[in-house]
C-alpha cells in the first residue's frame, strides 16, 4: 500500500480512538521504502499473537524472527510464509544479531519478562522502535533505565497493554470522569485465572537439543533446565516475571490510576501467599490482596490462581464504586450497575453492557484490540508521536505491580518515593534492582 493510502486509512479507522492524526515523513534512521521492516524476538505465544496482527497491515514486512527454541522458530517461518505467501524472514537464535540487522525497523520483544529490559535498551541504542510485551520490566529499575533510554534516543515504545487502544475502555473512561458516578470511595481491580495452576513439582532435566538454554537464561541466575520453568510457566518464577499481579495486574491496575487520575500511592500493603497450592511449584502468590492508600479512596488489587469466577461474576475487570453507581469493565465491556436508596429508588439510570468492539452510539468498529494497538504504534513510527501505551505508561503500573509484589515479600508496608525513586523500607530498597548473571550487565543511565 502507498503511504499516503496507509496513513489516510490510519487516520480514519483511527478516528476516536486517540490515534496520530499528522502523519510526516519520517520513521527510524529514514524510510527506505513503503515498508516498515519489523523483527520478532520471542516467537512462540504473545509474541507470535501480536506479530500475526502486524503482518495484517499491508505496509509491513517481517524481515527476521528469533527465538533459542529452534523448533518454535523453524514452526514460525513457515506460519509468516503461509500468512504472507512470501519467503519466509532471516532466523536467529541470538537477540544481538537481530539489532544489528541495519535493515530492521521496528522490534516486537516478545520473550520472558526478565529479558525485555536488555533487549529493549539495545534496540533503542540501535536507533530502532520498540513494540514491547507487558509488563515493560521484572523490576522497578529495569523499568527506569528503559524510560532513560527511549528518551535519550528518541524511540517510540508501544507497551503491550493494548487495552489502551480499545474504545470501550477509553469509553468507560470518559464516563467516569464525567463525575455521574458521584464520589469514587474505591476501585477494586481482580483477576480470578482458572489455568494458572496448580503446577506440581517437576524435575530438573537434560536441555533439549533443539534449545539454548544459557541465552534463555541470560542475565538471570543461574539454574538447571526445568520444563516447567521453561515457556509460559517462568512468569511465576521470580528471576523470571512476577506472578499475576504483574502479568494481569498491569492491564487492570493501569486503567484504575486512569480512572481515578492518579498515579503511584505512597502507601500500599500487599497480604497473600501459597494459601491454594502449598506444595505446588509456583514461587509468586497464588492468593493475593493489596490496598494502595490515596487521599479519599482506596484501590484494591486482588488475584486467585485456580478458580474461575470473581466480583460481579467476572473472572477479571475494574469496579468504580461511586456513591450514584458502580461502573464495572472488562474486555467483553462495560455497564453502570445504579445505588439504591434505602427506599430503593435508583440514584442514577443504569446503563446496559457496552459491549467491546463497538462505540457508544452503537457502531461496529473493524479494529480494537491488540489490532488497534498495533495500528497506533504503526501510526506513531512514522509520525513520532508518542503512542496509547507509551513506555512512561507501561513503566509506572509495571512498578506498581513490582511494589505489590516487594510489599508481600517483606510482608510489611511499603512507602515509595517516586522522586528520589526509594523506599522508606531498607529491605524493599533491596528489590528494587535484580542482580544480572555474568556476562550480562545492568544497563548504565
Amino acid at each position: 500500500m502507498e503511504r499516503r493510502k496507509f496513513i489516510q486509512n490510519s487516520v480514519s479507522v483511527s478516528a476516536g480512538i486517540g490515534m496520530a492524526s499528522v502523519l510526516p515523513q519520517c520513521v527510524s534512521g529514514g524510510m527506505r521504502s513503503d515498508k516498515i521492516k519489523v523483527a520478532l524476538i520471542g516467537v512462540r505465544n504473545q509474541g507470535w499473537t501480536n506479530l500475526e496482527n502486524f503482518i495484517q497491515f499491508p505496509n509491513v514486512e517481517c524481515i527476521a524472527l528469533c527465538d533459542v527454541d529452534e523448533k518454535w522458530l523453524n514452526q514460525r517461518a513457515t506460519d509468516v510464509e503461509e500468512r504472507t505467501g512470501k519467503k519466509p524472514p532471516s532466523l536467529y537464535k541470538d537477540w544481538r544479531k537481530v539489532i544489528e540487522n541495519k535493515d530492521v525497523d521496528a522490534v516486537i520483544v516478545g520473550t520472558p519478562d526478565h529479558w525485555h529490559c536488555l533487549i529493549t535498551v539495545a534496540a533503542l541504542e540501535a536507533g530502532k522502535d520498540v513494540y514491547c510485551e507487558k509488563p515493560l520490566g521484572n523490576s522497578i529499575a529495569e523499568c527506569e533505565v528503559m524510560v532513560k533510554a527511549a528518551r535519550k534516543y528518541n524511540r517510540i515504545v508501544q507497551v503491550g497493554q493494548w487495552q489502551r487502544s480499545d474504545p470501550h475502555w477509553q469509553d468507560a473512561m470518559a464516563f467516569i470522569h464525567s463525575g455521574k458516578l458521584g464520589h469514587i470511595r474505591s476501585v477494586k481491580t481482580w483477576a480470578s485465572a482458572v489455568n494458572q495452576g496448580p503446577f506440581p513439582i517437576q524435575p530438573d532435566s537434560p536441555v533439549p537439543d533443539w534449545v539454548d538454554y544459557e541465552m534463555w537464561l541470560g542475565p538471570a541466575k543461574h539454574r538447571p533446565f526445568n520444563e516447567l520453568r521453561f515457556h509460559h510457566e517462568w512468569r511465576f518464577f521470580w528471576d523470571f516475571g512476577s506472578g499475576l499481579a504483574s502479568d494481569w495486574g498491569v492491564h487492570l491496575l493501569d486503567f484504575a490510576l486512569a480512572g481515578m487520575k492518579v498515579g503511584l500511592p505512597t502507601e500500599l500493603y500487599a497480604s497473600g501467599g501459597k494459601f491454594a497450592y502449598p506444595n505446588d511449584a509456583m514461587q509468586t502468590p497464588d492468593t493475593l490482596t493489596a490496598t494502595l492508600k490515596y487521599d479519599r479512596f482506596n484501590i484494591i488489587w486482588d488475584h486467585a490462581c485456580g478458580i474461575s469466577s470473581g466480583l460481579f461474576g467476572r473472572s477479571f475487570g475494574v469496579a468504580y464504586v461511586g456513591e450514584n453507581g458502580i461502573l464495572v469493565v472488562d474486555r467483553g465491556g462495560w455497564e453502570v450497575i445504579p445505588q439504591k436508596d434505602i427506599d430503593k429508588k435508583l440514584r442514577m439510570e443504569p446503563v446496559p453492557l457496552k459491549k467491546a468492539g463497538f462505540t457508544f452510539d452503537g457502531e461496529k468498529l473493524s479494529e480494537f484490540g491488540i489490532k488497534a494497538h498495533v495500528h497506533n504504534f504503526l501510526d506513531c513510527i512514522i509520525s513520532r508521536k508518542l503512542p496509547n501505551a507509551d513506555i512512561e505508561l507501561g513503566a509506572k503500573v509495571a512498578k506498581l505491580g513490582q511494589c505489590i509484589n516487594i510489599s508481600h515479600r517483606i510482608n510489611k508496608p511499603v512507602h515509595w518515593d517516586d522522586v528520589k525513586k526509594q523506599f522508606d523500607e531498607a529491605e524493599a530498597n533491596l528489590l528494587i534492582k535484580p542482580k544480572y548473571s555474568a556476562p550480562w550487565s545492568f544497563p548504565q543511565y
